[in-house]
């Protein structure tokens, strides 16, 4: 399935029912009094909180989604039926935004949470309404209210416990795959990850999601790479795990790697920083990695920060970086 995170949707609600303009017709009753009944209402549409849904391809893909009209009141009073609503299924941690003016109108994190998109139109008054003792022929009715008509920009951030961030191909598609059942694709060439990856980590009778977040380059907070296609899939997270690339083939001195990483984060919202944050050094089994890990272990240190050494391949050094998430979870 792809992973689709944002969606741009025109929903329209249904109109009310039109009233109704009748009059008593009965054998013995030659001048029956008024009895046109209501329009029924037309139906709302309502964006909900799915947990199955992983994705919004579904709505990328069908955009446009209507309510059907109230039914015409008829005579003998006889009221139009209600159309039903029309429901949108959207994952946990959508954002519903104002596709003109961008305002927030819902975060929608909860299984089952609900937002009335677009409201129905209500149904037009029949004439038996606006008999009076003063008008006891009404000859006229009510039509029924158009539905509202709105357009909504959709997006999605992850809900997960830890991300793991880093440039590509520092190992984070591998790192995810040992300790969890994800099965990201994993190769040699930068940007194999192209959208998040979710996997359910089960370590000492405790359990957290993490996200392997695609691989972030300097100018991501302005667009570059993959940029802010996914920085806004952090936001939500609880830890922030740094992944850099101790291997002699990396194209950056490990420390500066690390320090591009974070000033992204930070450039992109200093919300970011506040976060409980570990560093990972990668690929450790290496003869040279493992010589330089100690001075770049201080480095990052002395910004404040945890740092293990790790080999992602041969799994070393991983249930200690697992052992400090589940202390720093609440």
């Amino acid at each position: 399935m792809d992973f689709i995170d944002e969606a741009r949707i025109f929903l329209k609600a249904g109109g009310g029912g039109n009233g109704c303009c009748s009059f008593r017709r009965e054998k013995y009753v030659p001048k029956g009094g008024p009895d046109g009944g209501d329009g029924g209402k037309g139906g709302d549409v309502i964006i909900r909180v799915d947990e199955q849904i992983r994705t919004l391809l579904d709505l990328s893909c069908h955009p446009h989604t209507k309510a059907k009209r109230g039914q015409h009141g008829q005579g003998k009073n006889r009221t139009g039926r209600s159309s039903q609503d029309r429901v949108i299924l959207v994952p946990k941690g959508t954002l519903v935004k104002d596709r003109i003016t961008g305002e927030l109108l819902a975060d929608m994190v909860n299984q089952g949470d609900s937002f009335v998109a677009a409201r129905g139109g209500r149904g037009g008054r029949g004439n038996a309404r606006f008999a009076s003792s003063i008008m006891r022929t009404p000859r006229y009715c009510e039509e029924g209210e158009a539905g509202e008509e709105r357009e909504f920009q959709l997006e999605l951030k992850l809900l997960a416990d830890v991300a793991l961030v880093g440039f590509p191909n520092a190992g984070k598609s591998t790192i995810i795959s040992c300790i969890s059942k994800a099965k990201p694709k994993i190769a040699a060439y930068p940007f194999t990850t192209l959208s998040p990856n979710l996997g359910l980590v089960d370590w000492k009778g405790r359990d957290f999601v993490i996200a392997d977040i695609p691989g972030i380059v300097e100018g991501a907070h302005e667009g570059s790479g993959l940029g802010l296609r996914f920085l806004r899939h952090i936001e939500r997270t609880r830890i922030i795990v740094y992944v850099v690339d101790m291997s002699p083939d990396s194209m950056r001195d490990p420390r500066e790697e690390f320090m591009i990483i974070r000033q992204e984060l930070g450039s992109y919202s200093r919300g970011l920083l506040d976060h409980e944050q570990v560093c990972v050094l990668n690929k450790c089994d290496l003869d040279e990695a493992r010589s330089s890990a100690r001075e770049v272990a201080a480095f990052i240190r002395a910004k404040g920060l945890d740092v293990f050494e790790v080999s992602a391949i041969t799994g070393e050094g991983l249930d200690l970086v697992l052992d400090e998430i589940i202390r720093l979870l609440p």
